[in-house]
């Protein structure tokens, strides 16, 4: 990846304060209804199914106001399902979400339409992500005209500063997506995003999806916007060396699970539970570049039929008997460190 120059400085962020997105035991299933011919099978007594899917499993997240908080995971492990409800797309199906405090279940009127607006999202495929009967100047500026934030006689200058602000050129606001290449694109689902004057960005790999040589650049406006802006991210990627260059903070996914969470230089340092050493052992280094790379044994199980106890026993070459029957609790080890593995109670 060509460099990224602008490397934000590190902040101190107290524990105390309010987050500005807080999820409480948050969960997500996705129920797959039996067709006809399934049901007709139930009747004559074939045990047939719902399959449910457990996307999110009793999540809880914080993320304080200015912060970039990374979220780690291998594919299928629930990364996106999350960052959608917390970007208030997606309901959760047991927890709470709260924003700057509150509820967002028992907003209503401005606060809930204020609590929306203020979290938005920006997706992984720029080539899917936008709509390609609509031309740069609607799809960046209906939002902000819709919920009163633009009146008409401003639209096309309000339209033409937030291209400006993605590093477009608002000359081409009345081009098609398919006319833009796909780092313009990303620009373009930026400058939709920042229209509605957010506070909190959701990045769904962002940047994976995108040549390398554009990499760089994106990731670089993030950082400017959030110094301009002042805002506050929820990044998340599979790329550990993108999180550990733009992140305060990181949390790692397994299966649904927050399996370990703490500031960004302790995950990289001292990594606690055996998933987050796994990945960090098969993240390829200059200066380890005489040394054979591990991977992460095995494949991720699937989310129809999770294991029991830890999800990650299977896989874990320090698996014990408990760790097949017992959930272990994300528990602190260290200040502002928190893992969930059972090896932490007999330390």
């Amino acid at each position: 990846m060509s460099e990224v120059i602008d490397q934000h400085a590190p902040r101190v962020f107290s524990d105390t304060e309010t987050p500005m997105v807080e999820l409480r035991g948050v969960s997500r299933r996705f129920a797959k209804k039996l067709d006809v011919a399934a049901k007709l099978a139930r009747r004559l007594g074939a045990d047939v199914k719902e399959e449910i899917v457990h996307a999110v499993d009793k999540v809880d997240l914080r993320v304080r106001k200015g912060e970039v908080v990374g979220l780690v995971g291998e594919s299928g492990c629930g990364k996106s399902t999350l960052g959608r409800i917390v970007a208030g797309i997606l309901p959760q199906s047991d927890g709470q979400v709260f924003w700057n405090g509150k509820d967002v279940a028992t907003l209503a009127g401005a606060e809930a339409r204020d609590a929306k607006l203020k979290r938005q999202m920006i997706f992984q495929d720029p080539y899917a992500s936008l709509n390609p009967r609509m031309r740069v100047a609607d799809i960046v500026g209906e939002a902000p005209q819709v919920h009163g934030l633009v009146k008409r006689g401003g639209f096309d200058e309000y339209v033409d500063e937030q291209m400006r602000r993605a590093g477009l050129d608002p000359a081409f606001k009345r081009r098609y997506p398919h006319q833009f290449s796909g780092g313009q694109r990303q620009r373009i689902g930026i400058a939709r995003a920042l229209a509605v004057q957010p506070e909190f960005i959701v990045c769904d790999e962002a940047v994976a999806a995108l040549d390398v040589s554009i990499q760089a650049q994106i990731l670089n406006l993030f950082m400017r916007l959030r110094r301009e802006l002042d805002l506050t991210y929820l990044f998340i990627s599979h790329d550990l060396g993108v999180v550990e260059h733009l992140s305060d903070r990181v949390v790692i996914m397994y299966l649904g699970r927050v399996v370990e969470e703490a500031p960004t230089d302790r995950v990289f340092k001292a990594p606690n539970h055996p998933y987050t050493r796994s990945l960090l052992d098969s993240v390829p280094r200059i200066e380890n570049r005489k040394r054979a790379f591990a991977v992460v044994k095995g494949e991720i199980p699937s989310p129809l039929n999770p294991p029991p106890g830890c999800h990650f026993h299977p896989r874990c070459p320090l698996a014990f008997d408990r760790c097949r029957v017992e959930v272990p609790k994300l528990r602190e080890v260290a200040p502002g460190h928190r893992s969930a593995c059972h090896l932490n109670d007999a330390a």
